[in-house]
């Protein structure tokens, strides 16, 4: 029998398979153009528009108009509901039935009072099914509800998607029918793809590649768009080429479903509520059907819009209990896995110790109460950095596996392993996995499978990995066409050997091989994003104040409790309160990377805290008792674990703020008694201008400028300032990211340094002495920026405070202060959560310029073996240093995703103090 010879040419056998699918090209004679049959109009469509987010039983009582399709509704934020009244054609009998909606927003589908579908464009979902195979006794006349968000899937952001949303947006309903899907053709399409995919992602250095190709060139020649009878001859040929296994040797994926849902990024708290719903009923939906299928749900733990109502599950259950209860039998049966063990994907950086513990308490005690499980895995695959301290809290509560992925992200270099042992700070170990794939939302195309075994940096230590497949940060979640792309290629030959699993299946395979394991000891430095340090201040500051207020409030209700036992320990305002700043500290809040409704959402939030916090806090110190027995004297409180020898300003109710030295002992009160330091205060006006304060400890000169021109440790008359130059030093950079505004600070900022020299009020003397002495000035930053700065130096104190107002009205720069110190070391150190870390201050390899800009809490410190400094500060997170200038990151100006972020008035406080020894000694 003769064979018309099939031509080496892989081009153009490569692009006759692709332009046989294609959804552009030839679409009136190839098969993709077949997918869909016949087509039906809506019987009816009306609408009716909400400025707010309603529940269904509202939505369903309102009036509803005509709407016609392209008419357009909004504005951004708005919600359209839809009354949709379909009536299927008889002749329809035996078809798969589609509603087709293609509109500009996430919508939901509602059926018979419960949420059905999750309907999204841009997470190609854009049909809901009515009918598999439409039978004699299944309705013809339905009525369904369509709930649909004016945003898309990742907000509505004015020009690009991290720009600050557009408020004006108007959206629109593009198309809404009835179809016949042929399903057929949908199956055959899949093998078509898969197959193209093979020969492109496989190459022509490989054998396997090239059988791909000349398979699926055959099945165009067997396949007729136009008679359907001959689809099976090109699926048999597909199954053929599909179902040659692979050797035992081969590498497993762990595919898992996936929906990363940020709690608030682009959208506010409040639409992450319909994201849950929408994105989690579509993965039911996926579970009935596919009995094979698990669903990891990572953002399980959150907060909503009003005060103390505390998590993504309760908001569902809230607003949707039909879906909560069928997401309660699928947790049981084992296919929808809630994740993560937090109470939030928090971030790595910056909440304080007690802030990360709570997360776990939280969030661990929730999945408990739910769901009867305890989280073996912490799941946490966006954020930025992860701090050393992890390892050993995740430990402490019960968990020893870590998955991330964040770190594929490095701008310099590339991190060296995807499975390996870290260590924290005290030795704590636990398993971690980075998907080689370098995605927690895959696709379930073969790229993402050659790519996870390329990629895969610990080839020979470990012979499993994970694949997180599912649309995600906006949600969506998986498709029912990456399950089947995912079922073709389980077990095919020049792929990776592909299985449905969980994490414990992974975690459990990787620690079963897990002897040539590498170890990591220490923090993962994410070397993107550390502008997210320094960008939105007054959320960082908002943070620092309640954890602070928090922690008061438990020490001085615990000692309230020990000395009354009528005294009402506020239990559960505490965990109200604590959930609530948890939920601001994830990890596109707290990091400032959110649009200016979450921002606004926030610092509420903190209000709210503070207000209520406050309260309680009174409340338990009055059980310490404030006065005396007689009540003539105030008494202070300490709430940290050392004794204090301060002073203090006393508000009484009537008259002045007065100051007072007082010494109280660690964890304690004193009553304030007229205590006069040893050596108080003096300041001096010099003949130059310059002023003198000096308080028996240190000794500082402070310039016309605010500037310090010298700093000096009185007992070892050790000068703590570089010759001829000057600490308290503002400076002001180029801050122009290249895409990630909000987010990045780039090392060539550093290029563009401009000292703040233009004085608008001299340093003038505001306290004379005594207990306090302090001086007052005024500096012009630009036309639009000025800063207002108190100098001051207390009696008994080691450092000199800087209490700073700043008017802010930059557009992408960044503000910091200058330290230069006369110290020499080849490691700073800096606070972490319930520790500290030691980061070069040189710049020898690509690892260690990497750090330019990086996070620290409370205080960094430079010392040499007999003499340091430290930088402190009240409730600032980025900081500079390298060789011995010490820089601290006040404020930046980023436009997108928040065009006013930082703008207007800022208040903070930092402070320098020298000492003698290394940072141990002290």
């Amino acid at each position: 029998m003769y064979h018309q010879p099939v031509f080496k040419n892989r081009r153009t056998l490569l692009e006759r398979a692709e332009k046989f699918i294609s959804e552009i090209y030839f679409t009136d004679c190839n098969l993709r153009g077949r997918l869909y049959g016949d087509s039906y109009p809506l019987e009816f469509l009306t609408s009716f528009l909400s400025s707010k987010r309603i529940p269904f039983s509202e939505a369903v009582s309102q009036n509803f108009a005509p709407y016609k399709i392209g008419d357009t509704f909004g504005p951004t934020w708005c919600t359209c509901w839809f009354k949709v009244i379909l009536r299927i054609p008889e002749s329809w009998r035996g078809k798969e039935v589609h509603l087709l909606w293609e509109s500009d927003g996430e919508a939901m589908v509602w059926r018979d009072e419960q949420p059905v579908q999750g309907l999204t464009k841009e997470g190609e979902k854009t049909s809901y099914i009515l009918s598999e195979c439409l039978g004699d006794d299944d309705p013809h006349s339905i009525t369904l509800y369509v709930e649909m968000a004016c945003n898309g899937l990742f907000g509505a952001g004015q020009g690009s998607m991290i720009a600050a949303p557009d408020p004006n947006r108007k959206y629109s309903v593009h198309k809404a029918e009835l179809v016949v899907l042929h399903r057929d053709v949908r199956e055959t399409l899949t093998d078509f793809e898969m197959m193209v995919d093979i020969v492109k992602h496989l190459g022509e250095g490989e054998q396997r590649g090239y059988q791909a190709l000349f398979t699926v060139n055959q099945m165009v020649n067997l396949c007729d768009p136009a008679q359907p009878d001959s689809f099976p001859k090109a699926r048999a040929l597909a199954e053929s080429f599909f179902t040659q296994r692979n050797g035992g040797s081969q590498h497993t994926v762990h595919a898992m479903g996936h929906c990363h849902i940020d709690t608030a990024w682009l959208w506010p708290y409040e639409e992450t509520i319909r994201k849950c719903g929408r994105s989690w009923v579509t993965a039911v939906r996926l579970m009935e059907k596919n009995p094979d299928f698990r669903f990891t749900c990572s953002q399980v733990v959150s907060a909503c819009h009003q005060l103390f109502q505390a998590q993504q599950f309760q908001w569902v259950k809230s607003w949707y209990p039909g879906l909560y209860a069928q997401i309660q039998h699928f947790v049981k049966k084992g296919q929808f896995i809630p994740v993560g063990g937090t109470w939030v994907e928090m971030d790595g950086n910056l909440p304080s110790g007690e802030s990360m513990v709570r997360q776990f308490l939280e969030g661990q005690r929730f999945f408990h109460q739910e769901f009867g499980i305890y989280c073996k895995e912490f799941w946490l695959p966006d954020t930025f950095g992860y701090s050393a301290q992890l390892p050993q809290i995740m430990q402490g509560c019960g968990i020893s596996r870590f998955l991330t992925q964040k770190l594929s992200w490095n701008l310099v270099n590339t991190f060296p392993h995807n499975t390996f042992f870290w260590e924290g700070l005290d030795g704590s170990q636990v398993l971690t996995h980075f998907p080689p794939g370098n995605s927690y939302e895959m696709k379930g195309r073969v790229d993402e499978l050659v790519n996870t075994v390329k990629n895969n940096k610990d080839k020979g230590r470990a012979n499993h990995s994970a694949a997180l497949f599912g649309f995600g940060d906006g949600g969506g979640g998986p498709t029912q066409l990456m399950l089947d792309r995912l079922t073709r290629v389980q077990d095919t030959d020049g792929l990776p050997k592909v299985r449905m699993s969980t994490p414990d299946q992974l975690f459990s395979e990787l620690l079963a091989d897990s002897a040539l394991l590498c170890t990591w000891s220490g923090e993962l430095f994410l070397e993107l994003h550390n502008g997210t340090y320094t960008t939105q201040a007054k959320i960082k500051r908002g943070n620092r104040q309640c954890e602070s207020l928090l922690h008061d409030i438990e020490v001085a209700s615990s000692l309230a409790l020990g000395q009354d036992k009528a005294f009402h320990y506020p239990l559960e305002q505490l965990q109200e309160l604590w959930r609530l700043l948890l939920l601001n500290q994830f990890h596109d809040v707290i990091p400032g990377s959110c649009i200016e409704m979450v921002v606004e959402d926030a610092l509420r939030y903190y209000q709210d805290i503070l207000r209520v916090g406050s309260g309680l806090l009174g409340d338990a110190c009055r059980h310490l008792g404030q006065r005396d027995q007689k009540g003539d004297a105030p008494a202070v409180f300490n709430s940290l674990p050392w004794e204090r020898n301060e002073v203090v300003q006393l508000q009484e109710a009537t008259g002045p703020p007065s100051l007072a030295l007082v010494k109280v002992p660690s964890v304690g009160r004193a009553l304030v008694t007229d205590t006069q330091p040893a050596i108080p205060v003096s300041v001096t006006v010099q003949a130059d201008g310059t002023v003198l304060m000096e308080n028996g400890i240190l000794k500082t000169i402070i310039n016309k400028d605010g500037s310090l021109a010298s700093l000096c440790l009185m007992e070892s008359n050790r000068e703590a300032l570089s010759d001829g130059c000057h600490g308290n030093q503002f400076v002001m950079f180029d801050d122009v990211p290249l895409y990630w505004d909000a987010w990045d600070v780039m090392d060539y900022h550093l290029q563009t340094r401009r000292p703040v020299t233009e004085v608008v009020e001299p340093v003038q003397v505001v306290s004379p002495g005594g207990l306090r002495g302090s001086v007052r000035f005024t500096l012009r930053i630009s036309p639009k920026s000025t800063v207002t700065q108190e100098v001051v130096l207390d009696a008994m104190s080691p450092y000199v405070r800087f209490n700073t107002q700043v008017e802010w009205g930059e557009s992408h720069k960044f503000l910091k202060v200058e330290f230069p110190v006369l110290v020499r070391s080849s490691n700073a150190t800096y606070e972490i959560q319930f520790g500290h870390l030691q980061r070069p201050t040189h710049r020898n390899t690509s690892w260690d310029w990497a750090r330019f800009e990086v996070w620290g809490h409370k205080w960094a410190d430079l010392s040499e073996h007999n003499f340091g400094v430290s930088l402190l500060n009240d409730c600032k997170y980025g900081y500079s240093i390298h060789k011995n200038l010490m820089a601290l990151s006040l404020l930046r100006a980023p436009k997108a995703p928040d065009a006013n972020a930082d703008m207007g008035a800022h208040l903070f406080t930092y402070a320098i103090m020298p000492h003698a020894g290394k940072l141990n000694e002290m």
